[in-house]
């Protein structure tokens, strides 16, 4: 996925400098999201990307902390496991070193504690002396917001901007405001408890008198307020009440991994509490938003790819993501949005520059492969739960997308589903690899549309018999006969179409003028997972992809490093992507290459080793693993992204070769193997069709166990060795 910053005819990611602080913190509630830097402040420096964000809009452009007109100086800083808390540790420098009112470095201890909650950021500020004479300081807190639409922080520039408001100040808050040229009024509500020594448009000032060991405390609530939105009736220890019972009730809800590996553990656990941040309940149910800070909204493909990683732990991702897809899909053309009937969205934007449509990704189609991947995951939906009454509810989603496939995804007939964008504004690449640059020939020549990527037609295949089975179980023998056919036809022709025996793999694409672009790449580890891979090829690509071309160490690349765009730092051309990593996995483990899927599985988890809190980010540079030294940082990647969260949870099932009956119902694992950093892993409260079941599963020399400890139901656990 690739940030549509429009510079003449490409859509592109502009970046003009590094981000003010790698560590920067992140926290995130239904659409509000925030990112701080380590102080707990808000810069307008780096990227400008921190802020208070209420959906494609920055509320909050500016905060910072002052002791006497002076920065502090930074202790400490994390967000709590369940990433309800950011917690901040401050202390002063040294203060008024020659006058009456000198502080000692180190004498006043700053305590900031942050969290959102409905709309609004709600933060406790505790001073402490630790001095042992009193001490007397301005306090200060400088804010102010510039409104802009998440498309503007990236670069977009604007000929014209709304209106912003003059400050409405009272004696303890401040109202700021902005007039969009959409005609919409945001405001930002800022309240003080208690009432500041003096408050004006940008800033407020508190007098602390603190004899030695006491304690001064401050509240400060920041809302989002515009149509529809209204600032949190709670004060901070209510809030943070409801947002702790909120993350345990859903990690609680949903089934959980401990093993004997507490670096693994904590990888397991941030990508847990990370998912249940990342996903918003909407009207239609959960769903994961894509990234943080640049994709904090629905993505088709995302949410599809996520909820798959994530279907064995808790399939109620998997039927919000489904639900919200069939509700947005197409029902017309409409060519600045790429959209045809039965499509499936890309992406929906909620800003001031999607309504006036000066971006075209209001609610934007221009994806290829969404559509074959929501049929493919509604299969996979029914497969994990026997849910047939959900299904039938989406089963007119189901025929509009599959007619979607025939009718407008192959555009010229051939039997393979092709792009082209229909307009300039739209995406040039429509694949996951959606960069301009990212589907090229062997010389680097860039690929003309329509195109035709050999992962897609896998999704294809996958969608086509996972679709034939489901039409079976609601009497529509005909229809399950004639997908079943496209399906086995399909799977004769890729291998014919896109098999170059070159490169060894198959080709990335092919091309307008249907040659092949003969260019190795991780698509192809993709049509092992999809199954559409013939078995005769599956050792070569799978050898291809864990050879050193590849492989750097910490995991597969995008293209190996003898392709010719091939660059470690490009984001889609020599990066390493988790997700990607663990599609091809998981399609290692169908073909019976689980041992090299485990390959991959031990490198992202030394990748995690080294990431800040343990979190994956969406990529990172595809430098050569070297002795002592960590993955090398992309500079403007998401962290969370979560489909790189839920990437473990997909290693995990590849290995243990873990499926679902729930007709019968069973929980099966067929050969399970675990990776060398895992003695023992224990699962807990995994549910099928009414049964709720512990297992404990331990590594031997050639085999693993897998021993039930607790069982609530009749399904069966069946192990195949």
């Amino acid at each position: 996925m690739v940030e549509k910053i429009q510079l003449g005819e490409q859509w592109y990611i502009l970046a003009t400098s590094s981000p003010a602080d790698e560590r920067r913190r992140v926290l995130k509630h239904d659409k509000l999201f925030a990112m701080f830097d380590r102080f707990g402040d808000v810069q307008s420096i780096g990227l400008g990307e921190e802020g208070l964000y209420h959906g494609d809009t920055c509320f909050l452009s500016h905060l910072e902390l002052r002791i006497e007109g002076v920065r502090p100086m930074y202790l400490n800083s994390t967000v709590k496991d369940d990433n309800g808390l950011f917690i901040i540790e401050l202390m002063n420098p040294d203060l008024h070193p020659e006058g009456k009112n000198r502080i000692l470095k180190g004498e006043l201890h700053v305590f900031r504690a942050k969290l959102l909650f409905e709309n609004t950021c709600h933060e406790h500020v505790r001073l402490m002396n630790f001095g042992l004479e009193p001490i007397e300081a301005n306090i200060s807190m400088e804010f102010a917001a510039d409104y802009k639409d998440i498309f503007e922080v990236r670069g977009t520039e604007r000929k014209r901007r709304g209106e912003h408001l003059p400050p409405k100040v009272g004696k303890s808050e401040v109202m700021l405001g902005y007039r969009g040229l959409d005609g919409v009024v945001r405001q930002t509500h800022v309240g003080f408890e208690p009432q500041p020594e003096s408050l004006v448009g940008d800033r407020a000032d508190f007098k602390v008198m603190l004899p030695p060991k006491a304690e001064a405390h401050f509240y400060i609530k920041i809302a989002c307020v515009q149509d529809g939105l209204t600032s949190s009736a709670h004060d901070y220890y209510s809030a943070f009440t409801r947002v702790s019972d909120f993350s345990r009730s859903r990690i609680e809800e949903r089934c959980r991994i401990v093993t004997s590996d507490p670096f693994f553990n904590r990888w397991v656990d941030r990508s847990t509490a990370d998912l249940i941040m990342l996903t918003s309940r909407l009207p239609e149910g959960d769903y994961p938003f894509a990234g943080l800070p640049w994709y904090s909204t629905t993505f088709g493909r995302d949410g599809i790819l996520t909820a798959h990683e994530y279907l064995w732990i808790d399939p109620g991702m998997a039927k919000g993501v489904l639900t919200f897809l069939a509700a947005t899909q197409a029902s017309e053309f409409d060519a600045v949005r790429d959209a045809e009937p039965g499509k499936i969205l890309h992406e929906a934007r909620d800003g001031e520059l999607a309504a006036l449509k000066e971006i075209p990704f209001g609610r934007y189609y221009g994806t290829v492969d969404a559509t074959p991947l929501f049929i493919g995951l509604a299969g996979a939906y029914y497969e994990r739960t026997g849910d047939l009454e959900f299904i039938r509810s989406i089963w007119s989603n189901i025929l509009a997308a599959l007619h979607w496939i025939d009718k407008y995804g192959d555009r010229d007939g051939d039997g393979f589903v092709e792009y082209a964008r229909r307009a300039e504004s739209g995406l040039a690449q429509q694949g996951w690899k959606d960069s301009h640059d990212s589907i090229f020939h062997r010389d680097g020549q860039l690929a003309e549309a329509p195109i035709a990527l050999c992962e897609v037609q896998g999704y294809v295949y996958d969608a086509k018999l996972r679709a034939s089975r489901l039409a079976v179980l609601f009497g529509e023998h005909e229809l399950a006969a004639d997908l079943e056919r496209d399906a086995i036809i399909l799977k004769k022709r890729f291998d014919e179409a896109f098999w170059c025996e070159e490169i060894g793999t198959y080709a990335l694409a092919l091309d307008g003028h249907k040659r092949q672009c003969k260019v190795a790449s991780s698509n192809a580890g993709h049509t092992l997972w999809s199954g559409i891979a013939s078995p005769r090829h599956a050792a070569q690509i799978s050898d291809q992809l864990l050879s050193r071309d590849f492989y750097c160490g910490w995991g597969i690349r995008t293209i190996p490093s003898s392709a010719s765009r091939y660059n470690p730092m490009a984001y889609h051309n020599g990066s390493v992507w988790p997700h990607d990593n663990a599609i091809i996995a998981e399609g290692m483990a169908r073909y019976g290459f689980t041992a090299k899927a485990m390959t991959v599985f031990s490198g992202l988890r030394d990748v995690s080793l080294y990431m800040d809190q343990h979190r994956m980010p969406e990529l990172f540079c595809g430098f050569e693993k070297r002795p002592d030294e960590g993955p090398t940082l992309y500079p403007v990647a998401c962290s969370p992204q979560a489909w790189a969260a839920a990437c473990v949870f997909s290693l995990m099932q590849a290995c243990l070769g873990l499926s679902f009956d729930p007709e019968k119902p069973e929980i099966r694992f067929r050969h399970p193997q675990l990776p060398p950093f895992l003695d023992h892993v224990e699962i807990r409260d995994l549910t099928i069709r009414g049964t709720t079941v512990d297992l404990w599963l331990q590594r031997y020399p050639n085999n693993v166990g897998v021993n039930v400890i607790r069982k609530r139901g009749d399904a069966e656990v069946v192990a195949v060795a």
